[in-house]
């Protein structure tokens, strides 16, 4: 099963051009899936029955993973299988009738206006590293942007004279507006702060570390927990609630919807529906006329 998962994995790199986070949990499920079965003796893809899979699914249930990981192993499985059903490893997709527990959703956890200006006061020195802090804190939240997406910007991705970042995916690429306060903690970043981190003169992204590196997704982590206790914000926080802010945001002060889908990147609306109902408009007309901070 360990080399099907292989040509899997190198199946949704090349062929479905799927992100480096969906193939990493795709990767993490299976295995997981590999696992259970070489611990009851199936070594070979064509002994896994249905009956087989219901098994795994009720064992994912006994040891008590939620519900939300729970379908997404099985959205893993059925993926997987629909490969091999594919292009002729097995004869039949036993993952066919496996049904997904009912996952209740949630609304996403978003911060209040106040709080989020709390927030972005908080890095209000003049080191570099403060300096960078605030500048990776404002185009957060004022692009809505994923946290993979802020750390891979590079300095030709951002358009300081039109006031847009461009934000590349796999399959495609989108543009994306920033307001006043982003762009004057960018120039001040740009001018000041990034070049005392640099340690490589060639070195194309963006934000950058202590050792002139991009950052990474842990260090941002941390950094936005840091200033969230600086801040008192007691409600819990992780650097995605400044995208779900963004995007509340914006509906509540009249975005129409399928503005702020494109601005967050969405490929169905219905992901973005969780935010509100509203009319069509134009997205330059919508970020200048309903960002709190544009």
């Amino acid at each position: 099963m360990e080399e099907l998962i292989r040509e899997f994995m190198s199946y949704l790199h090349i062929v479905k051009r799927t992100s480096e986070n969906t193939e990493l949990s795709y990767q993490r499920d299976l295995k997981k899936l590999s696992s259970y079965m070489e611990q009851h003796g199936i070594s070979s893809i064509s002994a896994v029955t249905e009956t087989t899979l219901q098994s795994y699914v009720l064992y994912l249930e006994r040891e008590n993973f939620k519900a939300a990981t729970i379908s997404r192993n099985i959205a893993s499985v059925k993926a997987f299988y629909h490969f091999l059903h594919k292009y002729g490893y097995v004869s039949e997709d036993v993952s066919e009738n496996i049904k997904a527990p009912r996952v209740e959703k949630k609304e996403p956890g978003v911060l209040s206006l106040e709080d989020v200006e709390k927030l972005l006061e908080q890095p209000c020195g003049t080191s570099a590293k403060e300096i960078r802090d605030r500048a990776m804190l404002e185009l957060l939240y004022a692009t809505g942007i994923r946290v993979s997406e802020l750390i891979s910007l590079t300095l030709s991705d951002v358009n300081m004279q039109m006031g847009y970042i461009v934000c590349h995916d796999k399959s495609k690429e989108r543009i994306i507006p920033f307001g006043n306060k982003a762009r004057e903690a960018l120039l001040v970043y740009l001018s000041k702060g990034r070049m005392e981190l640099v340690q490589n003169g060639s070195e194309n992204i963006l934000f950058v570390n202590y050792s002139g590196k991009p950052m990474s997704r842990q260090g941002f982590w941390k950094l936005v927990k840091h200033y969230a206790q600086l801040a008192g914000i007691t409600d819990e926080i992780t650097p995605h609630t400044l995208r779900h802010s963004f995007a509340a945001h914006l509906v509540e002060n009249g975005a129409d919807l399928k503005s702020v889908q494109e601005m967050l990147g969405h490929s169905d609306i219905s992901t973005t529906q969780i935010y509100a109902q509203m009319g069509h408009h134009k997205i330059r007309e919508v970020y200048t006329k309903t960002h709190p901070r544009g």
